[in-house]
């Protein structure tokens, strides 16, 4: 038998979040990132690449291509969602921005699942906080709602969120239908069309985002806890062993779908041994999870007794599993995006069990952490403006040479209303208002939204100069008349994405009887390209490079005979 539930909370503590504040946060922290930017390298602009192609008629809806390419990531949909927003897009909007807005509704959806996650995890009865022997204890329903807004704080305070989740890839595609996974087995034994719904366009749409082992994962998962049920009602129980079935059937047909597609790719290597490797893993675990890290742990702590109870036991499966995942394939820091609904539901759960210092702590630390940061962005946009300071000034002269920063009015008074937005905040947060079980939770929620959106205004103009690909596609189209025929031999799927967006030049693979009168090659690849060509047909006319990054160099060369 489950032991006590550590849970003490009153009414009064289960106050909602206003639903009009809850609404305009969750849009000041979604919209930006999606609006005003260009597409980012490396896999931003790849992404958008072979949405671009598809969208065109140029590659097979089936297998993308981009000149002749496959992408890395083994997914589908994502790219049939960009390519169709593109299609459907009327002229006037920017084929780049079009192919977001998909995204961001999939950012949304990723939102409003792991709110109704967790909602529906608080009202399992081991869920429910201790009954008082006088009366005042939470009403299940209002609990809950309170635990899902501190879920959803959760996961919008999660470090690692932020820019993975307002790129247009597969890892957001992923953690979209991951999300809606997740809700649809809390659901399961509250309702039941709803849950089925969300149960197959989340394990379809993650088979079909490149995740087809974590679909099944997960859903056997959910059909595992159904049968492990030992609900004392009967008819429950058989609930529970029915919808246990039907988790099964529809993870098969998931399964024959995604093998039917060719979407089982292995790719599974452990890390090297070095301490290195390790050390960089477990950084990369402590700051992308953070703060729901923490809570999470001590939720498993709080609730040690009850692990084996629904609203425990299905986020630490997702979070398990994402975490595995992590480990074991290359793409480690876009696996554990996969685990951060499940991770904030598991933090959600630490909120009835925090003592008063504790949820001290975390808002001193916050506190002062994100004001220090927005100083910072602050700092650093008044000094490319004015030049003063000097210093941060002369960091940007020097790691983005020849940027000319820009102002912008709106991004300006959009910034200013954050900030004030943060400083009331404070304030309220210092107040006497200390009865909401989500409080502690306000200030890293908001700190993560009010620092992203100060980088994705005031920064946007040096962040789109740093991270996009127009400078260096700026320097080939100076070499070659705009619309001239480029062989290419090298160059990263960002880099040729780029240049059939950004410029009108004819590119085709290298060939060994020249065609085209310039020929742009990898740096890395030059070595291999001099083995398979001669290259006394060709002579270097530039060795260009972004200006941010002298690293990612493209050599140009010129066709000169015979």
């Amino acid at each position: 038998m489950n032991q006590p539930t550590p849970a003490i909370v009153t009414q009064t503590a289960v106050r909602r979040l206003p639903r009009l504040a809850l609404l305009l946060f969750c849009l000041a922290y979604v919209l930006p990132g999606f609006i005003g930017r260009e597409p980012w390298k490396n896999a931003d602009m790849t992404a958008f690449g072979y949405m671009a192609e598809l969208a065109s008629g140029a590659s097979h809806w089936l297998h993308p291509t981009l000149l002749g390419q496959p992408p890395e990531f083994d997914a589908l949909l994502p790219y049939w969602l960009g390519a169709w927003a593109i299609q459907l897009a009327p002229p006037w909007i920017p084929a780049d921005f079009a192919a977001r807005i998909p995204f961001a509704l999939l950012l949304a959806l990723t939102l409003v699942a792991t709110w109704y996650g967790v909602y529906y995890l608080a009202r399992s009865p081991q869920a429910q906080p201790v009954t008082f022997a006088f009366g005042g204890e939470a009403q299940p329903t209002d609990y809950a709602r309170a635990m899902a807004d501190g879920g959803l704080l959760a996961l919008i305070a999660c470090l690692g969120l932020a820019q993975l989740s307002h790129e247009t890839t597969p890892a957001l595609a992923q953690v979209g239908f991951t999300a809606l996974t997740f809700y649809a087995l809390a659901a399961i034994p509250w309702r039941t069309w709803w849950p089925i719904v969300g149960l197959l366009l989340g394990t379809s749409g993650l088979a079909l985002s490149g995740a087809p082992a974590m679909a099944l994962l997960f859903a056997l998962a959910g059909a595992a806890l159904s049968l492990a049920d030992r609900s004392p009602d009967p008819a429950l129980r058989r609930r529970h062993r029915y919808w246990a079935g039907g988790i099964v059937l529809i993870a098969l047909g998931t399964a024959a779908m995604a093998w039917a597609l060719e979407a089982f790719r292995w790719r599974i290597g452990l890390p090297a041994g070095g301490w290195r490797d390790w050390r960089s893993l477990g950084r990369l675990l402590l700051w992308f999870t953070w703060p729901a890290w923490p809570l999470a742990c001590w939720t498993l702590w709080r609730w040690r007794r009850q692990l084996g109870s629904r609203h425990v036991a299905l986020p630490l499966v997702f979070v398990v599993t994402s975490v595995v995942t992590t480990l074991v394939t290359p793409s480690s820091d876009r696996s554990l995006l996969l685990g951060l609904p499940a991770l904030a539901a598991l933090a959600a759960f630490a909120l009835p069990t925090l003592q008063r210092s504790v949820a001290a702590l975390i808002d001193w630390f916050t506190l002062l952490f994100f004001s220090a940061c927005a100083l910072v962005i602050w700092v650093v946009w008044v000094a490319m403006q004015t030049g003063v300071p000097a210093k941060p000034a002369a960091n940007v002269a020097r790691l983005a040479p020849g940027f000319e920063p820009s102002f912008s009015l709106l991004a300006l008074v959009v910034a200013l209303l954050a900030t004030l937005s943060w400083a009331w905040l404070v304030r309220w947060r210092a107040g006497r208002n200390r009865a909401a079980i989500w409080k502690s939770l306000v200030l890293p929620a908001a700190g993560a939204a009010l620092c992203w959106l100060l980088l994705m205004t005031l920064w946007m103009p040096l962040l789109d100069y740093a991270r996009g690909y127009t400078p260096l596609v700026r320097q080939v189209v100076r070499q070659i008349d705009d619309g001239g025929c480029v062989e290419i031999h090298g160059l990263s799927r960002g880099q040729v994405a780029a240049l059939r967006y950004h410029s009108r030049l004819k590119l085709q693979p290298v060939e060994l009887k020249p065609s085209c009168p310039w020929l742009a090659v990898g740096a890395d690849s030059l070595a291999a390209l001099t083995a398979a060509l001669d290259m006394r047909q060709w002579t270097l006319q530039a060795n260009l490079h972004p200006p941010a990054d002298a690293a990612d160099n493209v050599l140009l060369f010129k066709h000169v005979g015979p």
